[in-house]
This record gives structure tokens, C-alpha cells and sequence, in this order.
């Protein structure tokens, strides 16, 4: 049988809970600034790059743009549903490992995407989407972390001796 490190039988490292924490706020706070849209206008849709139909749909007042804007609202929210659950603050949810696999490769590329598509696009290239991208970045490390120290004590590897 395996024994537990004294973290993983206590609980997470705070390392990994301050990771998974961050993650939470910057998908709780990309939540609200999408949100901000609908009450902000137009301008803002701009302002994050939101794709021009949704642009248009804010200039003309459908509820294309507002309906985009709380369906990617609610993704957002629920990766950070994900990352508190990831951090033992709230309860196991469903496909939870399988979700912060998912969110680490995802926020890993955004953050990534970054470079060649500010040299091909540098015209559009301002220091929010270099920022927001490593802000990404650092958070798909966040959810990597979350991922790797959530795995069931069975799938640790153990030396002979039983130590991890």
C-alpha cells in the first residue's frame, strides 16, 4: 500500500491552493469585465476584442452580444468553479481532474498564442492582450499544478522504501 506525503495526507500544499486560488479570481474577474459589456456598450465589446458581429450587435441593440456575453460569463465562472474545487474549497465535482487537464492546456495555448499572433498581428497588439495573455499563461500553470497534486493517492509513485 502507499503511504501519503504528510501535504497530500493534510490536505493540498498552500502552493497549490494559492495557484488554484489565483486561477479562480482571474476567471471570476474576465466573468465580470464580460459581463461590464452589456452595461458598457459597444466600446467595450471593442475594447476586448470581442469578434465584429458581436460589435454589430451591440451597436444595434439585438441580443446577440448580451446573450454572448453572459453564455462566455457562465464558462468563466465555471472554470472557477472548477479551480476552488481543485483547491479543496469546495466539494469534488464531476470530471473535475479531467476538467483542470482540460483548462491547463487551453489557458497554456491562449497564453502561448500570444507571440506568434502579435508578430502577424502587430497592428492590434496592445499591452492588455500581452498581459492578458500571461495572465493566461500563468494560469494554465495553475490549473497544471492543480491537476498533477489532485490525483488519487494509488497513482502515486513510490520508492521501494515507500516514500514518494
Amino acid at each position: 500500500m502507499y503511504k501519503l506525503q504528510p501535504e497530500r495526507a493534510y490536505g493540498l500544499p498552500k502552493l497549490v491552493k494559492y495557484c488554484l486560488l489565483f486561477c479562480a479570481a482571474m476567471a471570476t474577474i474576465t466573468a465580470l469585465a464580460h459581463l461590464s459589456c452589456i452595461y458598457l456598450g459597444e466600446q467595450c465589446y471593442r475594447s476586448q476584442l470581442a469578434p465584429p458581429v458581436i460589435i454589430e450587435s451591440a451597436i444595434q441593440g439585438t441580443w446577440l452580444a448580451p446573450v454572448a456575453s453572459v453564455f462566455i460569463s457562465l464558462l468563466f465562472l465555471l472554470c472557477g468553479i472548477y479551480a476552488l474545487a481543485g483547491a479543496n474549497i469546495i466539494r469534488t465535482i464531476p470530471l473535475q481532474r479531467l476538467a483542470l487537464l482540460t483548462l491547463a492546456i487551453l489557458c497554456t495555448l491562449r497564453g502561448l498564442a500570444a507571440v506568434p499572433l502579435s508578430v502577424i498581428y502587430w497592428q492590434q497588439t496592445t499591452g492588455f492582450s500581452l498581459l492578458a495573455s500571461l495572465l493566461w499563461f500563468l494560469c494554465g500553470c495553475g490549473f497544471a499544478v492543480g491537476w498533477y497534486f489532485t490525483r488519487p493517492a494509488t497513482e502515486l509513485h513510490c520508492n521501494r522504501d515507500g516514500r514518494s
